[in-house]
């Protein structure tokens, strides 16, 4: 079992892939990734993140070696390996920094909270009250971003859409 990840971790992390990225490379971060760098949790299990690169076999090597020697999970992961991938999501996506020559997004919250409404954990269900309260999505985009997903989902079959309109109209509602 590999130690939490907190700011620093992470930033250590990403500081280290830049070193190995290339001109042009991006990585969009996700879930507890974004909850820590963005200030509303203290710690995170897993660094999630997806990588958008022409070539990105150095970076995964980089990861095979970094997740070892800065004691950090990482997790090739984001709401797009569950749900489709709504138009413009990548221009709503803001950017977090600049790390060597690796561009770092946080992924669009308001798809990220779509999809933590999905899973409606407790712990999904409080991120998602955090994106709103710091304004990084609302419900409006994030029923914008359900209705713009809809149609795809039955490429999806482990989404119930039903259940995932049903939490999405009640958004703003009750709690989330």
């Amino acid at each position: 079992m590999r130690a939490d990840a907190d700011r620093a971790r992470i930033t250590r992390l990403l500081d280290e892939l830049g070193k190995h990225s290339s001109s042009g490379d991006r990585v969009y971060l996700a879930g507890g990734t974004s909850a820590v760098l963005v200030g509303w949790r203290e710690f995170t299990q897993d660094v999630d993140l997806r990588i958008e690169s022409a070539n990105d076999e150095p970076l995964l090597r980089a990861i095979s070696e970094l997740k070892e020697r800065l004691d950090v999970n990482v997790e090739l992961a984001s709401p797009l390996d569950f749900l489709p991938a709504p138009p413009g999501w990548q221009e709503r996506s803001p950017f977090e920094r600049r790390h060597g020559a690796l561009d770092a997004y946080h992924l669009d919250f308001s798809l990220q909270a779509l999809a933590k409404l999905e899973r409606g954990f407790e712990r999904d269900l409080a991120d998602i009250d955090a994106m709103i309260e710091r304004r990084l999505t609302s419900p409006a985009a994030i029923r914008a971003t359900f209705t713009a997903v809809a149609e795809a989902l039955y490429r999806f079959p482990a989404v119930d859409q039903r259940e995932l309109q049903a939490a999405v109209q009640a958004l703003g509602r009750t709690g989330a």
